[in-house]
């Protein structure tokens, strides 16, 4: 059976291991999951609450202009409903902007490390591929505009970046949307908007009227807590946003959803009490990993990228077998790193007590494999 030869060259997303896995391989009867990035404080009471008493009908389709959401959403962030497109987690407009716009013949360009479905989303459609290293986990954007020749039709940001953590400062953003030429459509994914201080807003949704180059991707998935329902949308001008909805499936969000994200959008309160329990954790662990002197980058997400003083897979495997699942930077282009989920204060205080012992036993040379 013929297939594009680049399937022959890559593999599937592979996800973490599953908890259910992890009990039964090692014997244990508790697992802390950090290593997807989901939002340990869970989502809003709101849902359960309508949910309860109410559920959409699975009998037919959803609607496939998510019209409802769509108005809500337009009305918070001051756009027209237009400028909004849909997807079952930013994954797919990452998807739905390689569909349209990169194919054989083209290049993107991107940092290194970062979010890996932009790549293998381009290499599938058979574009070729521009990747330049970060700079202490931010973008190199004028190394990026370098990159950028007469064939490059997309050029990916990532603010705050997955997985070093790093925001573009606001200047060098508006910089770089100057010199970046405008037939190069630039995707700026802010799938860790909420978690971001505020006074390094970019501001994005503001410069969309001077950059019609510019697409924006934000998703329910991270601090509103529905991971499970995969639900993101894109930000744009309508004539992007009509090129996207070309390729968009009809039905691409369900009905569950779409309800869920509109009442979790409207739990302002819930975002608030999110962010500032993140922001308290993640300051504590911190602290805690400059006492034994590792370090990690600069985040404003519910996550830090901390460099090991051994492999990355080695420190992974330690926590795993005493029930900590975290992310291995090996297989995230981030080599010698982990990735660590921000938790609950509970268990993250007991990551740290393992953290701490795997950094006793490695100074003194006991550690065993």
């Amino acid at each position: 059976m013929d297939s594009k030869q680049i399937l022959n060259e890559l593999t599937p997303y592979k996800q973490g291991m599953q908890i259910k896995d992890v009990m039964e391989e090692y014997g244990l009867e508790r697992i802390v999951k950090l290593a997807s990035n989901e939002n340990p404080f869970g989502y809003s009471k709101k849902l359960d609450d309508y949910f309860s008493k109410q559920f959409p009908s699975f009998d037919i389709y959803p609607d496939g202009y998510t019209a409802e959401l769509r108005s809500a959403l337009a009305t918070k962030l001051k756009i027209t409903e237009n400028q909004l497109v849909f997807g079952s987690g930013t994954d797919e407009v990452v998807q739905m902007v390689a569909r349209a716009f990169l194919y054989p013949g083209v290049n993107t360009v991107m940092p290194s490390p970062t979010f890996p479905q932009y790549k293998h989303n381009a290499l599938v459609e058979g574009a070729a591929i521009k990747e330049v290293p970060t700079l202490n986990g931010y973008h190199d954007l004028q190394g990026m505009l370098d990159a950028i020749d007469e064939h490059t039709n997309v050029v990916w940001l990532c603010s705050p970046n997955n997985p070093t953590g790093s925001v573009i400062p606001r200047d060098k953003f508006m910089a770089f949307m100057e010199k970046c030429p405008e037939r190069v459509l630039v995707v700026l994914d802010q799938a860790y908007y909420e978690y971001a201080d505020k006074d390094m807003d970019l501001n994005a949704i503001d410069q969309l009227s001077n950059y019609e180059n510019l697409l924006i991707l934000r998703t329910f998935s991270k601090a509103y807590g529905l991971a499970g329902l995969r639900i993101g949308y894109g930000i744009a001008n309508k004539e992007l946003i009509e090129k996207l909805d070309v390729v968009r499936g009809p039905f691409n969000t369900s009905s569950f959803a779409q309800k869920a994200a509109l009442i979790a959008l409207n739990d302002d309160d819930f975002i608030a009490d999110t962010a500032s329990r993140n922001r308290s954790v993640k300051q504590s662990f911190e602290t805690f990993l400059d006492s034994i002197g590792w370090h990690y980058y600069d985040s404003q997400t519910n996550f830090l990228l901390i460099s090991t003083p051994v492999s990355g897979d080695e420190v992974f495997q330690y926590l795993l077998k005493n029930g900590f699942i975290v992310r291995s930077g090996e297989g995230i282009a981030s080599p010698r790193t982990i990735r660590v989920t921000i938790g609950k204060e509970e268990d993250m205080k007991q990551l740290q007590e393992l953290l701490h012992q795997f950094h006793l036993e490695l100074t003194k040379g006991t550690l065993k494999s």
